[in-house]
C-alpha cells in the first residue's frame, strides 16, 4: 500500500516486545521490524538484553515452535474432536514461554504460572482417551491420518523443547514442575496421535527390526 505522496507506507503490527501488565506479559504496539536484534540479541521480561542463542532463548522459542505445531494440529482437526483440550494447553504453552522468559523475582511474581494441577490435568486425559484403546504391545511408526501424523510432529518437538528446558536447568533455576509439564504432554500427544487413527479406522503399522542374513 502506497501513501498519496507515493511514499512506502511502513509495516506496523504487535511484535513480541513483552513487558508486564495487569499481571501477565502484554505486547507493546509497535513496528513490525525494531532492527534492535540486528546484533543477534534479543530482550527478555527483566532488564538487559541476551543473545538470540542463549540456552534461555533457545528454550522458550521450542516451546513457541511447539505451539505453533498445535496450532497445526487444530487446523486439521476439522471435527473438533480435540479442541476442548488443545486450546487450554496453547494457553499453558504461552504461561510457559513468559515464565522462561521472565528474569527477575519480581517479574515471575507477576505471571500466570502452570502449577501442579496442570500437570495433572494433562495425565487425566491421557487416562481417558487410553480407555479407548487397544493396549500397546509394539513400537508404531508414526504416521496415519494427516491429523495423527501431526501429533506425532508435534510430540518430537515437544521432546526437543523439554530437552532445551533441561539443559537450561543445568545452569540455571527453573521449575521443575515446567520440565514436568512438557514431559507429561509428550506423552500426551502420543497418546492423541493413537487416539485420532483409531477414531478415523486407521490402523497402526507396528514396527518390525529388518530381517538380516545371517
Amino acid at each position: 500500500m502506497m501513501r498519496e505522496s507515493g511514499e512506502p507506507r511502513k509495516a506496523s503490527a504487535l511484535r513480541p516486545s513483552l513487558r508486564l501488565g495487569g499481571g501477565r506479559p502484554i505486547l507493546a504496539s509497535v513496528k513490525i521490524y525494531t532492527r534492535a536484534g540486528d546484533d543477534g540479541s534479543t530482550g527478555l521480561l527483566g532488564p538487559g538484553r541476551t543473545s538470540k542463542s542463549a540456552p534461555r532463548v533457545e528454550a522458550y522459542d521450542s516451546v513457541d515452535e511447539l505451539n505453533a505445531a498445535l496450532g497445526t494440529v487444530c487446523a486439521l482437526d476439522q471435527a473438533g474432536w480435540l479442541q476442548h483440550e488443545l486450546e487450554p494447553i496453547q494457553t499453558r504453552l504461552f504461561n510457559l514461554g513468559a515464565e522462561l522468559a521472565t528474569t527477575t523475582q519480581k517479574g515471575l511474581s507477576g505471571l500466570e504460572r502452570l502449577s501442579d494441577a496442570d500437570v495433572t490435568g494433562l495425565e487425566q486425559v491421557i487416562d481417558r482417551l487410553e480407555t479407548d484403546l487397544a493396549p500397546l504391545k509394539n513400537f508404531i511408526l508414526p504416521g496415519g491420518t494427516p491429523l495423527a501424523a501431526q501429533l506425532h510432529l508435534a510430540r518430537t518437538i515437544c521432546r526437543r523443547a523439554e530437552r532445551r528446558l533441561v539443559t537450561l536447568a543445568g545452569i540455571e533455576t527453573i521449575e521443575p514442575r515446567l520440565v514436568g509439564y512438557l514431559n507429561r504432554l509428550g506423552d500426551l500427544l502420543f497418546v492423541m496421535a493413537r487416539w485420532c487413527n483409531a477414531r478415523a479406522g486407521k490402523t497402526e503399522t507396528a514396527w518390525r527390526p529388518a530381517s538380516r542374513e545371517p
